[in-house]
């Protein structure tokens, strides 16, 4: 299944120095870990100027894939898209 865009809701993430990647995410009341980060999208050459820079990271919680965007002029944590079954394409038809 693909990812689909939501309305971007604020989240916190504890960040992991480190390995130098985000470790669990708090969203509605519930802390959530963070098992695998796929992809990393830094765009700092091109993006809107009213925006600013951000970093798009691609992970898995346990439950859900999910898009994490970190914005660096507000320094703001949103998830704006998901993917609630990641498991169904890994399932035989």
């Amino acid at each position: 299944m693909s990812m689909i865009p939501i309305t971007p809701v604020a989240v916190g993430v504890r960040w992991d120095a480190f390995a130098r990647r985000p470790r669990r995410l708090r969203i509605g009341g519930e802390d959530v870990a963070i098992t695998r980060v796929d992809r990393v999208r830094h765009e700092a050459q091109a993006y809107p100027a009213k925006r600013g820079p951000r970093a798009v990271f691609a992970v898995r919680t346990p439950d859900a894939r999910l898009s994490l965007v970190y914005e660096r002029r507000t320094r703001r944590w949103t998830v704006e898209a998901l993917d609630a079954s990641p498991m169904s394409s890994a399932l035989p038809a």
